[in-house]
Order: structure tokens, then C-alpha cells, then sequence
């Protein structure tokens, strides 16, 4: 995918690469408002492209509330599963209910084989 592979997302996004009919998106560090630009721009650019977009947040450390408002926003655009989320990010997500909207699954290959 040209763009969000291509792009140099330094900081808190890694390379992404194709799963199954999908793409996923690698996310680490702490995401805040200061530093999101990469990821929503790695993520547009999935959700452009892909009716399946898999974040791996496996190695994200923080995440707050601009964090999950783009979650959100890029749930409405396409397919959004989130995968390995950590603690924090996990009480985050239940604390705000949007544990309820979001879909959480514990690695990358169980969001990208879910049905």
C-alpha cells in the first residue's frame, strides 16, 4: 500500500504491512494529542484503501483521549479491531464504554481471522 507503508512515521507508528483481506497498522509509545499525526495519518490512509484496518497496540504504553477519539473516528470510516491492547489502554476502554463499541481482540492474527 503506497502511503501508510511508504510514509515515515517516526515515533509511534511502525511499518504496516497486509493480513489476510485487511491491513494492520503497528502502534507504539505514548499517544497523546502531541503525538498522534502519524498514526491518524497511517490509519486514514488503511481505511482509504481497506474495508479491514487491525491496529496492533501491543506496544503502546499510553493512549488518552484523543487517542480514542480517533479510534472512534476511524471505527466509523471502516472495519477497526483493535489488537493487544494493554492494560492501560484496556481501562481506558472500559472506563469510557468504549470497550463496548470498539472490537478488542488479544493478538493480530485473531483480529484478522475473526469473523
Amino acid at each position: 500500500m503506497t502511503g501508510a507503508r511508504d510514509a515515515d512515521h517516526e515515533g509511534v507508528v511502525g511499518d504496516g504491512y497486509p493480513a489476510g483481506a485487511g491491513w494492520v497498522v503497528a502502534a507504539y509509545g505514548e499517544l497523546d494529542q502531541d503525538t498522534l499525526g502519524p498514526l491518524e495519518e497511517a490509519l486514514a490512509a488503511a481505511a482509504d484503501q481497506y474495508r479491514l484496518v487491525v491496529l496492533d497496540a501491543g506496544s503502546v504504553t499510553f493512549g488518552d483521549s484523543s487517542f480514542l477519539n480517533l479510534l472512534l473516528q476511524v471505527h466509523r470510516l471502516t472495519t477497526l479491531r483493535i489488537a493487544a491492547p494493554g492494560d492501560q489502554l484496556r481501562r481506558l476502554f472500559a472506563l469510557t464504554g468504549a470497550d463496548t463499541v470498539l472490537s478488542l481482540y488479544p493478538s493480530v492474527e485473531d483480529a484478522v481471522r475473526a469473523s
